[in-house]
């Protein structure tokens, strides 16, 4: 396994993060695709074995059933608290980003997790009906108290963590120091202003969707898997695009051929092409893992990285929030993307 820092908070990760949204317990009304705790403890063992320290999951996982079979997982594998470094999210409960619920939330991720400690604490979007003074004010007691050891952000616009980062610079507050993004070759739009922000602030990159829900590891468009078949949050991210994308995915299949290895591992081997730190890697069994851990094995040429993103073309923004009720941009600008 390969290890590097999660931004200037000297927290050593693997270069892989394991991701918590394959776990929990199924539901007709979430995700219909999570795995159960035993299932889940089978690929946290796999994981831990394989030198991956680096799990993330959130509060809203399956409706909080995912940090507990995290929790779990770790405590019938008779895991050291200090061996695995924990994520967790907030934002998608009562009260989003108040005060009153980030200190009301870490008490739930904490007991559901078993431990006194999470090592990140992400907040999961940007939230337009709080202070941002309160939200980092309220971040920055967890980290005094010894609850939090780093913060991180998620989907955001770059504006907006740009905007964050000033206050708690302005008011000697814990700034973030890694940013869950939505980024893979089928999009790629953090690189026009995001991915510039956070490494102005020494952020690391953990991005989420690294293999695009499953559609940069197949020839083809559809799955018939479950969570094809059911994840309707996927749909809505890729499915209006798939004539512009399937090119693209064209072209992973051929690097992979050359390779002679699975085109998974080529969506992984172009994050760490990037300088990525750790993608996260949702894994519904041990195999997975195995696989995933194998891309770091996988080195592309620059040629074949410009060969992956040379028919790249704009995309409507996904995973920033918009304020309520504003109305979505029709798409964005036609600027060539570069390294």
């Amino acid at each position: 396994m390969q290890y590097t820092t999660l931004g200037h908070s000297g927290i050593e990760v693997s270069r892989l993060c394991l991701g918590g949204m394959s776990f929990g317990e199924a539901s007709p009304d979430f995700h219909q695709w999570t795995i159960d705790a035993d299932g889940t403890r089978e690929v946290i063992r796999r994981a831990l074995d394989s030198g991956i320290n680096f799990i993330d999951t959130a509060n809203c996982y399956s409706f909080g059933t995912s940090e507990e079979y995290i929790g779990r997982a770790l405590r019938e594998l008779g895991i050291a608290r200090e061996d695995v470094v924990l994520a967790s999210k907030v934002y998608f409960n009562e009260g989003a980003l108040s005060s009153a619920a980030i200190e009301r939330e870490i008490e739930g991720t904490l007991k559901r997790l078993g431990t006194d400690y999470l090592d990140l604490y992400i907040i999961h979007r940007f939230d337009y009906d709080t202070p941002m003074e309160e939200t980092m004010e309220a971040l920055d007691r967890l980290v005094r108290a010894g609850k939090v050891r780093a913060l991180g952000a998620s989907a955001m616009y770059a504006y907006q963590l740009h905007n964050l980062q000033v206050i708690a610079e302005q008011n000697g507050w814990t700034k973030f120091t890694s940013m869950q993004c939505h980024y893979n070759l089928l999009y790629r739009e953090d690189e026009r202003e995001m991915i510039p922000v956070c490494r102005q602030y020494n952020m690391a990159l953990t991005p989420y969707s690294p293999m695009a829900s499953g559609h940069l590891c197949r020839p083809t468009w559809e799955s018939s898997s479950v969570r094809g078949t059911t994840d309707t949050t996927m749909q809505n991210k890729y499915d209006r695009d798939r004539a512009i994308d399937l090119p693209v995915v064209e072209r992973v299949a051929k690097v992979a051929a050359d390779h002679g290895v699975p085109m998974a591992q080529v969506a992984l081997a172009w994050h760490w092409a990037r300088g990525v730190e750790a993608p996260i890697v949702g894994c519904s069994k041990p195999e997975r893992v195995d696989d995933a851990v194998a891309a770091l094995d996988v080195e592309l040429t620059a040629e074949e990285v410009d060969f992956l993103e040379e028919l790249y073309q704009p995309h409507n923004l996904v995973g920033p929030k918009g304020r309520p009720g504003e109305k979505a941009l029709a798409g964005t600008t036609n600027v060539k993307l570069t390294r």
